[in-house]
């Protein structure tokens, strides 16, 4: 639950439904994805392709998307790959723009002097490209002090992430703050 006291030296955010909605990124993919199809293809798909995605991300979770587009549109498989590629690389056509709460959150942090950070799961390449692509506004000028852990990356390295954001910021684990999931709601 996050501290409304702001008595923690760290603070250390998820990317996806924290900073924005990750719905926004998806959209934006599929609209990329359905016009790189459209073009390979040859025939005019890209506005039926997008709806289907964007439809079936309303109703169903994002792991069946993809399965469910190719399998109804009658696409190779080989469009999985070009996928999966576009997802974790894509240049975004819009900026991702940062939920209000938590940008009214992030600056009061940077103000107070807390060591902010991104915690973040999911493949590292693909969060740096949402890292990228979102419109940091008035937090651009603090940009240089924020550092970006990937969790995978220290687990496959045999890491505990509490354990080397410790030794990184050198505070002890009850002076981390971790802002994941529902909890950016305050």
């Amino acid at each position: 639950m996050m501290d409304k006291n702001f008595d923690k030296s760290v603070y250390v955010f998820e990317i996806d439904d924290v900073l924005y909605p990750k719905r926004d990124y998806l959209l934006q993919v599929y609209y990329l994805f359905s016009n790189f199809v459209e073009y390979t293809e040859g025939r005019p798909l890209a506005t039926e392709i997008v709806h289907f995605m964007k439809r079936t991300l309303e109703i169903a979770d994002e792991s069946v998307v993809l399965p469910k587009t190719v399998a109804h549109f009658e696409l190779s498989e080989k469009y999985h790959e070009n996928f999966e590629r576009l997802k974790a690389n894509a240049h975004l056509p819009l900026k991702l723009i940062l939920k209000d709460n938590i940008k009214t959150l992030l600056l009061s942090l940077f103000e107070r002097g807390k060591k902010v950070g991104i915690l973040t799961d999911g493949n590292p390449v693909e969060q740096l490209n949402k890292l990228k692509h979102i419109d940091w506004q008035e937090l651009t000028e603090f940009l240089p002090s924020l550092k970006v852990f990937f969790i995978r990356e220290l687990e496959f390295r045999s890491m505990e992430p509490i354990d080397y954001l410790v030794e990184e910021y050198n505070v002890p684990a009850d002076e981390i703050q971790v802002i994941a999931g529902n909890e950016s709601g305050f």
